[in-house]
């Protein structure tokens, strides 16, 4: 077998292998794409098996398509964790591609889970509604403005037949008329495609029976549900609601030594979309559920809402992974209590 140890760039990679039979050791700079590709053909042309370990990043989906073609392993790894196992103070590609080499053969490579092609497809159906949906707003919010400059004090009414009327009928100067007809005519455009990007989700989420569960939820739709399942991808990845919560970066960030513990605002370290989509969500709960909204209310008053807001959504996270975990819907979770699946609860007891 060839290890290969790879320490990817956008433009180019650095790489060193290792053939386990021989034990010879080669080191060699692969410019993308041309190099890379005829390095890697040349070795499935010979009949190698190939394992090649690498840093999690981005820009490399063709190549990680190259090796699936070939019927390479590949590991990504915990780009974090490979950074602590480097000893010396010096940093260069070709001795990060030797640390890489040196984990694969030691055995302590970091690997982490890797999404399928599939999945990360249906995630840039996710980001391009939601960009989407973020450039609609802001066109809104122009409008909005040229309505307000006009004496239209009505939010609502602008984005009715009536409000329309009104605002296309405003007489002004030749470029800030020229400015509303082409933000209206982008709106115009923009509107079909967020309704048939809408759709798609809604044909996903039918042939996702995890995400049909979690839409029984209060306050989640078929965004959130489906984000939720592909971003988390596996439900046994994770033992508890504290892993989910640290996984989506819910929690605090600390430093702490000694007697003293220092807290900070939450690590943002996970997936930026489904942390929007879980706060916005949390907050449709918190408006049609008493509960919710008693303790949302009782946390704003002691903590602001910005921090109450951000706690809404670490709660709905942990309640939507124990739904997925145990099968449940949303009156099922109800039956067994809000505390299911938490330490020292038992099945059915309250």
């Amino acid at each position: 077998m060839i290890i290969i140890g790879a320490d990817y760039h956008p433009g180019f990679q650095q790489i060193a292998w290792v053939d386990s039979e021989s034990g010879e050791l080669n080191e060699l700079r692969l410019e993308h794409r041309e190099g890379a590709e005829k390095f890697y053909r040349d070795l499935g042309a010979q009949g190698m098996k190939v394992r090649v370990g690498m840093e999690a990043s981005g820009h490399a989906r063709w190549f990680e398509r190259l090796l699936a073609e070939l019927h390479f392993e590949l590991w990504i790894g915990d780009a974090a964790e490979i950074r602590t196992k480097r000893v010396r103070k010096q940093k260069t590609d070709r001795q990060d591609a030797l640390l890489l080499l040196r984990l694969l053969l030691e055995d302590r490579f970091p690997r982490i889970w890797v999404a399928s092609g599939e999945n990360r497809d249906l995630r840039q159906l996710l980001w391009h509604r939601h960009r989407m949906v973020q450039t609609r707003t802001r066109l809104m919010n122009q409008l909005q403005a040229v309505a307000l400059n006009e004496g239209l004090r009505c939010k609502k009414r602008l984005w009715r037949e009536v409000g329309r009327e009104q605002l296309e009928g405003f007489r002004l100067a030749p470029w800030a008329s020229r400015r509303r007809r082409d933000l209206l005519e982008l709106l115009d455009r923009l509107n079909p495609t967020i309704a048939e990007l809408t759709e798609a989700i809604e044909q996903e989420v039918e042939k996702c029976p995890e995400a049909q569960r979690l839409r029984t939820h209060p306050g989640v739709g078929s965004l959130t549900a489906l984000a939720f399942v592909l971003i988390i991808g596996k439900a046994e990845r994770f033992q508890c609601g504290k892993q989910i919560a640290s996984y989506l970066g819910l929690v605090p960030s600390e430093e702490s030594s000694g007697d003293r513990r220092r807290l900070g605002h939450i690590t943002k370290q996970g997936n930026s979309l489904l942390r929007f989509l879980l706060v916005e969500a949390a907050q449709v709960t918190v408006r049609s559920d008493q509960e919710w909204r008693s303790k949302f209310f009782h946390l704003a008053l002691r903590r602001g809402r910005k921090i109450a807001k951000v706690a809404m959504a670490r709660r709905l996270a942990v309640r939507l992974y124990w739904m997925w975990r145990k099968g449940w819907d949303y009156e099922q979770l109800k039956k067994f209590g809000s505390h299911a699946g938490q330490p020292g609860h038992r099945h059915g007891v309250h």
